[in-house]
């Protein structure tokens, strides 16, 4: 069945109680009478309750009503936050250019509110020594320890160690706080021409993606 809601001549109700466009309470008056008010004030008659007795309706602008309530449903998907895991591994050995470049990583996924598993990888005889995972894992908990704290304190998982770390900031302060950074490229960009409009509409179309992306969980890895 349709959510949509009843309107004009698709109700078929002997009598409605009608609301009339600024909420006023007009009473219970014949579905003519109320078709004809519309009419009048060149509105729709839409069913607000259709289980009442008689059913409510009211006088309004329909597709105004549906243009508003759609906005209202994006305001929202924008503020709404689901919690993603991103996934960073690593091997024990690893040279420290390749540790910095992981450690970006994970500061971002952290400045982002995602929480972080990282998973230290043993092959061969490095299984023997399963101390350099867990130093290693400490060594990353410290070097982030403004942005996240260990959840999950590191344990061996067969030939891997996992550790979990959580972020100090809420997925929606985030969220927010990119938002605002958005904006205020934007209002530059407007103050400064010489910003070409095909970067403005990649800042539109990267607002697009992270409310998509916001919408659905997913687990993602980072293993460059």
């Amino acid at each position: 069945m349709s959510a949509e809601p009843r309107i004009n001549d698709r109700i078929r109700v002997p009598e409605v109680r009608l609301v009339g466009p600024s909420g006023e309470q007009v009473g219970i008056v014949p579905l003519a009478k109320a078709l004809e008010l519309a009419q009048e004030y060149d509105l729709d008659l839409v069913e607000v309750a259709a289980n009442a007795r008689p059913p409510v309706c009211k006088l309004m602008d329909y597709g105004k009503f549906k243009y508003e309530s759609a906005m209202k449903a994006r305001e929202a998907r924008k503020n709404q936050a689901h919690t993603v895991i991103k996934e960073m591994k690593l091997r024990p050995k690893i040279d420290p250019h390749d540790y910095d470049t992981k450690k970006g990583h994970v500061v971002r996924f952290l400045k982002q509110g995602d929480k972080v598993k990282i998973t230290i990888m043993f092959r061969g005889r490095e299984q023997s020594r399963p101390e350099l995972g867990y130093r290693l894992l400490q060594r990353l908990a410290e070097d982030v320890a403004d942005l996240g704290f260990v959840e999950s304190n590191p344990k061996q998982d067969g030939r891997n160690m996992i550790m979990v770390l959580g972020p100090h900031k809420k997925k929606t302060e985030a969220m927010a706080e990119a938002r605002q950074a958005q904006e205020a490229r934007k209002a530059e960009a407007k103050a400064n021409p010489g910003k070409s409009q095909n970067a403005a509409e990649a800042d539109d179309l990267a607002e697009d993606t992270a409310e998509d992306s916001a919408e659905a969980p997913a687990e993602a890895s980072a293993d460059a």
